[in-house]
């Protein structure tokens, strides 16, 4: 495995530079800074989207009742956080009984925060995907009135699915994405690969640089709806992950870089 120096593409363009579309991890531990040491990068991180939380206020026009449903749908740490703070804010006691169905285990363990975890009552997909999810509802489905936290922009596959099989649910959108400013720091650099997190970061960079042409800017993406995102906005992907033997942007940026280096 090639170690050290700008990896270059086929084109002959380095990538010395790439953007993490993300809060800067909080501890120095982070793999992020062990994979630019090892590639001679320079990682900086922005956050093109940041999430604001719709008040208890606001909520209360939904007329939603939360105590009346048995199970909750999670597909994000933000929906989990946002669930719990509209509870604290309403003075709601969650059913020890209700079930939680997560995308990801990730998720799921996220729950520990707020809750005690039995596993009984709180499920995940296998392989952190929508469909993966959807399985296990499915399992559950008839005996289940769902409730499903949300933003403003969240993807209908999941409504689309509670429709379909006549589900007892209601959708709660108890957030909403709103993108950032990050005109001056993509002005300041010149960056080499551009890496996103979810469809709202795709859309930030177009309402910031309307008219952003890729070029040779290399794109990275994590998670299917946000790569669909990349591709309908007409840019080419690079990297996409998660994939069986990258699970992780990491991971899959390190494969990336040492394939360049090979080159």
């Amino acid at each position: 495995m090639i170690k050290g120096g700008p990896k270059k593409d086929l084109q002959g363009k380095q990538i010395q530079s790439i953007l993490i579309s993300q809060p800067k991890p909080e501890t120095e531990k982070s793999p992020y800074f062990d994979l630019a040491k090892k590639f001679n990068v320079k990682l900086d991180f922005f956050p093109f989207i940041k999430v604001e939380g719709l008040p208890a206020k606001e909520f209360r026009k939904q007329k939603i009742d939360i105590p009346g449903y048995t199970a909750v749908i999670f597909t994000s740490r933000n929906s989990v956080d946002h669930f719990f703070r509209i509870c604290e804010e309403m003075k709601i006691k969650v059913s020890q009984d209700c079930k939680y169905f997560c995308i990801t285990e990730a998720v799921a363990l996220y729950l520990q925060k707020f809750i005690l975890y039995r596993k009984r009552k709180v499920f995940f997909g296998a392989d952190g995907s929508t469909k993966g999810v959807l399985e296990v509802m499915n399992k559950h489905k008839d005996n289940e009135k769902f409730l499903f936290p949300s933003s403003d922009s969240q993807k209908k596959d999941i409504e689309e699915w509670l429709k379909a099989n006549k589900c007892e649910y209601a959708t709660a959108t108890l957030y909403k994405t709103v993108s950032t400013d990050v005109k001056e720091v993509l002005g300041a650099t010149s960056y080499d690969m551009i890496v996103f997190f979810s469809p709202s970061g795709v859309k930030s960079l177009f309402e910031n640089v309307p008219g952003f042409v890729q070029n040779g800017t290399h794109i990275g993406a994590f998670g299917p709806t946000t790569s669909a995102a990349v591709e309908e906005a007409g840019l080419r992907l690079d990297v996409k992950a998660p994939q069986p033997q990258a699970p992780s942007m990491v991971a899959a940026l390190e494969q990336y870089l040492t394939s360049l280096g090979k080159k």
